[in-house]
Formats: structure tokens, sequence, C-alpha cells
């Protein structure tokens, strides 16, 4: 049975489909499955941002086929990992648990780069391509992290 990890931001249309798609291109597919949702369903069915698909693409990965959705209480059984951007996801995730094995699961993703920190990873969305570069490589390094302790 694979190992399910989840990627969750506020709208699922910048950071975790970026997440989604490093984290993805890093693990065995056979192994492990991994998606993305976001706290808010503003932007449920749509393609990720295309600043966040440009951004992929110079990096040699295809994202377009993500769809945005919103984070249910289900994914907590879905999931055996559930990572999040900032604290306010954080925070908007754990309002939606219901029990410590649920809460165990919710990690900030810096905090594999920065243990117990919780360093946030800035939302690019108002902001210009080099915010997104910026995202692109915090997210690619703490999947490295993600994917040395997977491998354990």
């Amino acid at each position: 049975m694979p190992t399910k990890i989840l990627m969750v931001c506020l709208g699922n249309i910048c950071r975790s489909p970026l997440a989604e798609g490093i984290l993805q291109s890093k693990l065995p597919k056979d192994k492990f499955i991994v998606d993305s949702a976001g706290t808010g369903g503003w932007h449920a069915g749509e393609k990720p941002d295309k600043r966040s698909i440009e951004i992929a693409k110079n990096r040699g990965l295809n994202i377009t086929n993500q769809r945005a959705r919103q984070f249910k209480v289900s994914d907590f059984d879905t999931f055996d990992y559930i990572y999040v951007m900032d604290m306010s996801n954080y925070k908007n995730v754990l309002a939606l648990s219901q029990n410590d094995n649920h809460k165990q699961k919710v990690k900030l993703i810096l905090n594999e780069l920065f243990p117990n920190e919780n360093v946030e990873v800035p939302d690019p969305y108002y902001g210009g391509q080099d915010g997104f570069e910026q995202v692109y490589d915090m997210l690619d390094k703490a999947c490295d992290v993600i994917v040395e302790k997977l491998k354990k």
C-alpha cells in the first residue's frame, strides 16, 4: 500500500501544487501518492496559477494536470502525512481534526528544514515571478529532506 502525502496551502493554486509536483518528481510513483489541497475552496477545479505552472515548467516539471480542491476532514484518514505551508493553514487544518492521530499528521513543511522554528512558506500570489522562484527553491529543499526521511 503506497504512502500518501498531502500538501496544503490556502487556495491550492500556488504553493501546494508546486510542493505536490516537486515531491512527486522525487519519489517512486508505485510507492507514494502525493496530492494537494487548499484550506479555502475558491479555486476548486482550477489549474494551478500560471506563474506556478511556468516556474515548474522551467525546472522540468509539468503540473498542468493538477486541479485545485478544498481540504476535507476525510483527508485525515486518507493521508499519512499532511504538510502545510504556513501557520494559518496549520491552524485551519488542525481545527478540522477529530483526534490526536489526525493532529500528529499535520506539519509545517519548512520545519523539515528548520526544525521547530515554524518558518512559513510565503504566499507568492500577490507578488512577482521572483516570489515563485523563491517558493520553489524553499519547497525543493524541504522535499529533499522529506524524501530522505521517507526512505528510512
